[in-house]
């Protein structure tokens, strides 16, 4: 077996570049009925304004620097490439800390938070708020390359995780996620338990175990639940194509920046908390740069086969037996999946700390970076002081 890791840098070619602008100059925009805004899915021409600036005006060699900013390493794990930031603090007292992304997020969901966790004095925080940072692509995600064998799901990500932080020599770590990330870190909280301080999530996991799902439950909590079953059936398109026949949606995802741009800028659109404006929260060049990792890795197919590979044989451990080690949570009011307290504690059985926010989505760490690193600092010292 090949344990070796390798210094990767982040490069995508001219002629990448240049074949990006001439796809998205040939762009054949469909119509969209007057005053319907993004009621049937993305808006045309919000879509066409991003899709004009990524072509005129966003500067990929930019943001291609400040992703080489960070130290960044592939190794191979269970036949398949791991791509991840390896930003370590300068303090021996350092708590390593994974944090993983889902989907349509990439690396670039934590790159303002990243600093901030490894070097807290320049960012508010004190030298024992300090960790040792892992953030890896998902594998079959941008730079971690695309699946090329069936079975590359979340049990199978947390074990290769667990590898990957035991192949860095972290004896004991704390591991942060929400959406796919969430479900990853949960699996790994079985399969690696011995070598977890905790767990904390931005998506929790729970169910009722009451034949009337709302015993128990605050007006607040009902709502929360009514709100899954809204998200349930009106929200939820993407996972059943996702779910069943990613490669036909492949095909066009891969081969239209414009078609991409949509697919994924509608998410960001429903899934965060910005009332209605996206730029409210994110910038053009923050929301391209992640869609931009996907279109020059060509793994957006290979990202949506996550879901077919948990639709056909979930494999979800922690909903299997119980997860005892720590955990804290961070919800946030938009996120699409805010189970109550009360269902979370049929999984996690030892909730710590528990967090409702008055704002934020499914995003967390790119819509709230300084709630984010507070509750990461805070979970740190319940869990390792």
């Amino acid at each position: 077996m090949d344990n070796t890791i390798k210094p990767f840098k982040v490069h995508v070619s001219d002629a990448d570049i240049t074949d990006l602008k001439q796809r998205l100059d040939l762009t054949r925009w469909p119509d969209q009925i007057p005053n319907t805004e993004w009621r049937y899915g993305a808006k045309t021409d919000y879509i066409q304004q991003l899709c004009d600036y990524w072509q005129h005006h966003y500067d990929w060699r930019k943001h291609e620097a400040r992703l080489n900013q960070f130290a960044q390493f592939t190794t191979r794990i269970d036949a398949h490439d791991i791509h991840f930031i390896h930003a370590r603090s300068k303090h021996a007292n350092a708590v390593p800390l994974l944090i993983n992304h889902g989907w349509p997020g990439t690396i670039v969901e934590f790159l303002n938070v990243i600093d901030p966790l490894t070097n807290p004095e320049a960012h508010g925080g004190k030298a024992e708020d300090a960790f040792h940072v892992v953030c890896p692509s998902l594998p079959g995600y941008g730079f971690s390359g695309t699946t090329q064998r069936e079975q590359v799901d979340t049990l199978a990500m947390a074990e290769m995780f667990a590898e990957l932080m035991a192949r860095l020599g972290y004896e004991k770590y704390i591991a942060q996620g929400g959406d796919w990330g969430a479900i990853i870190t949960s699996n790994l909280a079985i399969v690696d338990a011995d070598h977890l301080y905790g767990i904390h999530l931005n998506m929790p996991f729970g169910y009722a175990l009451t034949e009337d799902p709302h015993e128990g439950l605050s007006p607040q909590e009902i709502e929360d639940v009514n709100a899954m079953s809204s998200f349930e059936a009106m929200e939820t398109g993407y996972q059943k194509i996702q779910g069943t026949k990613p490669q036909t949606l492949g095909v066009g995802l891969n081969d239209s920046p414009a078609g991409l741009c949509a697919w994924i800028t509608e998410k960001f659109y429903t899934w965060m908390d910005c009332d209605g404006d996206i730029e409210s929260v994110l910038d053009k060049d923050e929301l391209l740069t992640n869609i931009s990792v996907y279109w020059f890795t060509q793994s957006i197919c290979s990202s949506t086969r996550l879901y077919y590979e948990v639709t056909q044989n979930a494999r979800l451990k922690f909903l299997e037996q119980p997860v005892t080690v720590p955990i804290g949570v961070a919800r946030y009011p938009k996120e699409v999946m805010r189970f109550p307290r009360q269902w979370c504690e049929n999984v996690y059985t030892q909730i710590v700390h528990w967090q409702d926010f008055d704002r934020g989505g499914h995003f967390a760490a790119m819509e709230r970076p300084a709630e984010f690193l507070a509750e990461i600092r805070k979970f740190r010292a319940l869990v390792c002081d």
